[in-house]
């Protein structure tokens, strides 16, 4: 096992970026959403730079891109409102693991560590992408962007997690692909390992000083 497992009890996992690549799904909603407004379409290349905010914040970017400006906030929520309409519809359909997820997550359920999924996407989304995948089995909580009244880089989530199941933060690992997961992870008290191929605005993920970063998962174990 990867040193930073040591002593540790539980491992926060984020999903897109990390043990999934969703941007493909992710942007065919986004552009359709656009298109249902008579907006131009983004692409996915674009889309691929804004995710990690959660999906008001994705459709926030994606509107002043189009609009060349701030969006007024009743179109943002009529933009959001469309996204998760179109979204719904097709969560999952190119949405895949990355490498070396299953090797990973397996051993480390084994080893009887406590897995969670701490995720800025919409909580409705996480069970259905979950089973898609196959992963769904793995883990004991799974919280959304939208579970608690705050989401990453705010601590809440992650400390929720830890006092859930009675583990000191400092026997809690965060795993993610962005400089949010890791800030999360800092400040409630995680050990961070980073991911270097998700979403991270075009930022290495290196400059957010994780612990560790892995090339893939299958090193943790």
């Amino acid at each position: 096992m990867h040193p930073l497992l040591d002593g540790t009890r539980l491992v926060a996992f984020d999903l897109d970026g990390t043990l999934v690549d969703s941007v493909p799904d992710l942007a065919a909603a986004v552009d359709a959403a656009l298109d249902d407004l008579g907006l131009p379409p983004p692409g996915e290349v674009r889309v691929r730079d804004w995710v990690g905010n959660g999906s008001r914040v994705l459709m926030e970017r994606a509107l002043a891109d189009a609009l060349g400006g701030a969006p007024e906030p009743a179109r943002l929520e009529a933009a959001h409102a469309r996204f998760l309409v179109r979204y719904g519809e097709a969560p999952c359909a190119r949405t895949r693991l990355y490498p070396g997820v299953s090797e990973a997550l397996e051993p480390l359920a084994r080893s009887g560590r406590r897995l969670v999924l701490v995720t800025n996407k919409p909580e409705a989304f996480i069970a259905p992408i979950l089973r898609a995948v196959g992963i769904d089995h793995y883990f004991a909580l799974c919280l959304g962007g939208d579970s608690l009244p705050r989401r990453k880089p705010d601590p809440l989530p992650l400390l929720h997690a830890a006092e859930r199941f009675d583990v000191a933060p400092s026997r809690c690992l965060m795993v993610g692909d962005s400089r949010h997961d890791v800030a999360a992870g800092k400040a409630a008290g995680f050990r961070t390992l980073a991911v270097p191929y998700g979403y991270n605005h075009g930022e290495p993920v290196a400059a957010s000083r994780p612990d560790a970063i892995v090339e893939s998962l299958a090193e943790l174990v």
